[in-house]
């Protein structure tokens, strides 16, 4: 049995934002700047996600192409992090943010929960990115990721932060490219021994169940819930989780 990171001294004080406290109508849109700092003078932790750029930049985006946020199209990993940073969002005046300047906007101020996105392809570049762009940082900070081989790739990289994996009973996506021996593994947590997580977040629509609920009593793991979209969700959740990652209202 490993023994788990703690995570870092208040991170479990306010809820997190999901994709920063982002709101389309007033001109904040999800990853964005506009949003983080909304987060950061509200008080709330910041839910980023992070890929890859074709030149091996850490960027701040969660979709695989530009087509919903920007005014362009195609694959994100194709550009390099300059020319995604010239590229407008439909609302806002910023452009795609590397990992490095939220990390400066933030400094500290906030909690941090990056998830590390991939395609379960076996590449570690953007593990070693993301611990490249963290190596300065002294900020309160969590790393997470859908994919355990991508826990397993920042702990042989040297990750000094806890690692959290994120999961939920239906893995559908099609580009992930999973068989169904690989989606059971998933959504039960059978893959634990290789990716020792220092935390889970599960999907709030699954919780209570067996596995999120082992994880919390039975190895001790914080249970950090997503996405909660209203009040009632947060309450009934409440007795269950220990952090909720949310969008949409202001947590009571």
């Amino acid at each position: 049995m490993y023994t788990p990171l703690p995570l870092p001294a208040g991170f479990l004080d306010r809820p997190i934002a999901h994709r920063g406290f982002h709101d389309a109508a007033a001109g904040r849109l999800e990853n964005t700047r506009a949003a983080f700092v909304a987060a950061v003078e509200a008080g709330y932790g910041i839910e980023c996600d992070i890929q890859l750029s074709v030149d091996g930049e850490a960027i701040v985006f969660h979709d695989f192409t530009l087509d919903r946020l920007t005014v362009e199209s195609g694959r994100v990993d194709a550009r390099p992090a300059v020319a995604l940073a010239a590229i407008p969002f439909r609302r806002g005046d910023h452009g795609i943010e590397t990992l490095a300047a939220l990390l400066a906007l933030v400094a500290g101020k906030v909690p941090l929960v990056i998830e590390v996105k991939s395609r379960f392809n076996g590449d570690d570049r953007l593990a070693r990115a993301a611990l490249a762009a963290l190596r300065s940082y002294a900020g309160p900070v969590v790393l997470k990721s859908f994919d355990p081989d991508v826990l397993v790739a920042l702990r042989k990289a040297g990750a000094q932060v806890p690692l959290g994996i994120v999961a939920t009973p239906s893995y559908d996506d099609p580009e992930a490219g999973l068989d169904e021996a690989g989606r059971f593994r998933l959504a039960n947590l059978l893959h634990l021994p290789e990716s020792q997580p220092d935390f889970v977040s599960w999907n709030q629509g699954s919780i209570p169940s067996a596995a999120p609920f082992l994880s919390r009593y039975g190895l001790g793991l914080p249970l950090m819930s997503w996405t909660v979209r209203d009040q009632a969700t947060a309450d009934r959740l409440r007795p269950h989780v220990d952090q909720i990652v949310f969008e949409g209202f202001i947590p009571a």
